[in-house]
């Protein structure tokens, strides 16, 4: 694992197993969809470069990475920055999240095993009691399992491979705010539906209830994202 030189007279860091710029990319991934860095803020691949003691070349390849996922863009004459995301862009997401869950949903019913979704189901209740002692992490953490968890027992490698792609976006729209605290209680309701529809092995209700489900997650996101975005874009 790669980590940043604490001083520039000291040795560069060992580099083992995983490719630099695999290493770089996750490391810039989680900067982004944890907010340190931020929409619209400049990104220098040379300091990058220099503060992990590497040449430019594995920071060119994790950005590039980066571009492809839309967490950055580069332009010709301002070089490459955090994205800024749109409301379309949110729309898209949701819209992609909806259709790729909703197959994912019917496939996984049938297969997923009682024990899988009671733990999901104790899970989604226990964040929801954190939620209500103002610990919302766990929310989080248990929204983001649902959703990986039920696309995963889907057995569709590619319908886990786009989800795979998009995921870190979705993460980092949770992060920004795009997923209000006080949207929580009805996000879990919607969680608590599609469990008890898959634990029934009634498929065609799970489905319905995760298009539900992913439709109020869209109408939310665009009501709240643009203050959201104003909250965490660059500041003057």
């Amino acid at each position: 694992m790669i980590a940043p030189r604490p001083d520039p007279g000291t040795a560069r860091p060992a580099f083992v197993g995983e490719l630099i710029s695999d290493q770089l990319h996750r490391i810039l991934v989680e900067r982004i969809v944890t907010g340190a860095m931020r929409p619209g803020q400049r990104v220098d691949p040379g300091a990058i470069a220099e503060e992990f003691g590497v040449s430019r070349a594995p920071v060119r390849d994790a950005l590039k990475r980066l571009e492809f996922e839309q967490l950055v863009e580069t332009k010709a004459r301002s070089g490459t920055a955090v994205t800024i995301p749109s409301i379309a862009d949110v729309r898209e997401v949701c819209q992609l999240r909806k259709g790729i869950e909703w197959v994912a949903t019917g496939l996984a019913t049938p297969l997923m095993s009682e024990a899988q979704l009671r733990e999901l189901r104790h899970e989604i209740e226990a964040a929801q009691k954190a939620a209500d002692r103002g610990e919302y992490e766990p929310f989080f953490q248990s929204d983001a399992r649902l959703h990986k968890s039920i696309v995963a027992a889907s057995g569709n490698e590619r319908l886990i491979a786009v989800q795979t792609s998009f995921e870190p976006y979705v993460s980092w729209l949770r992060v920004l705010g795009a997923t209000g605290v006080h949207r929580i209680a009805g996000s879990t309701a919607h969680h608590l539906r599609i469990i008890d529809a898959m634990l029934a092995r009634d498929a065609v209700a799970a489905q319905a209830a995760a298009a539900r489900h992913l439709d109020d997650v869209e109408r939310c996101t665009v009501e709240d994202f643009g203050e959201a975005l104003a909250r965490c874009s660059p500041r003057a």
